[in-house]
This record gives structure tokens, sequence and C-alpha cells, in this order.
């Protein structure tokens, strides 16, 4: 069985085989800071390990319900509060006339079409978070407040 462990500051995609008696763990794929199992690391531990089974529906719901989002203590929860933070200053002083000054229009361009991809993903996220969606209910309505 397939499962992710912590290990330091990074989590692992690792499986227990059993070898001579004894429980040994295969490690899958590094996941990184933040255990995501995107489709790229279906395909990666399919190439790389043909003849293990996994059950990545299983493992996809267990990472989404590892993050609590009402843990205001979770360090995964500060560490999102303060990248939300940092972006939110780097995009203050963001200044439409610097982009005319940019290098290469493609620069520019690309900038813009990441942005625009950050305005829908962040109305997307609002929208998950809205007052009829229950729990979080009572930070949508502290919010409004302000």
């Amino acid at each position: 069985m397939a499962f992710v462990r912590r290990k330091g500051n990074s989590f692992y995609l690792v499986h227990n085989v059993r070898r001579g008696g004894k429980v040994r763990q295969l490690h899958l794929a590094r996941l990184g800071e933040r255990a995501r199992i995107t489709d790229q690391v279906v395909r990666e531990v399919s190439k790389k390990h043909p003849f293990v089974e996994l059950n990545w529906r299983a493992l996809r719901e267990q990472m989404n319900q590892q993050v609590d989002l009402a843990d205001g203590s979770s360090p995964a929860i500060q560490k999102l509060v303060t990248n939300l933070r940092a972006l939110n200053l780097e995009l203050a002083d963001l200044f439409p006339p610097l982009l005319r000054i940019s290098e290469t229009p493609t620069v520019a361009r690309e900038l813009l079409v990441q942005l625009r991809l950050l305005q829908s993903t962040l109305q997307v996220k609002l929208n998950q978070f809205d007052r009829k969606r229950g729990r979080f209910s009572n930070a949508t309505l502290r919010m409004q407040g302000r």
C-alpha cells in the first residue's frame, strides 16, 4: 500500500515492500514541500515503477484532506498566508508603465497571461469560500464587515 510520508520539510510517496521477511520502504517520488500528486507525478511513477499498482484517486483524496484550513496554526496555512501577503505586495508594486519598458513584448504578454490566470483562479477559490459553503461562512462574513 502506498502512502505519503513527511521527512524533514519534504513529502515523499512511498510503498511498503516485503523482502526476505522484512518490510522495506520503496520511495516512489519526492513530492516537495507541499504534498501534491500531479499528473506528472502519476506519469513518472508509473513509468519508473510499472509493476507497483497504486490507487491514485485514494492518494489524491488523502492529500486533499491533509490541509485543515480551520487550523490557523498549521505550518501549511501559515506558509500559504505568508506567500499570499508577499504576492499582494509584489502585485501592488507592479504598474502598467513598467510593462511597456520591458525589453521584449513576450515578457509583458506572459505576465498578463499569468495575471489573468491568477484572477480566474482567485475567483474560483473565492466562490468556493462563498457563505453558502458552510464551515467558512464566518470568515466570509468577517471579511465583508471590514
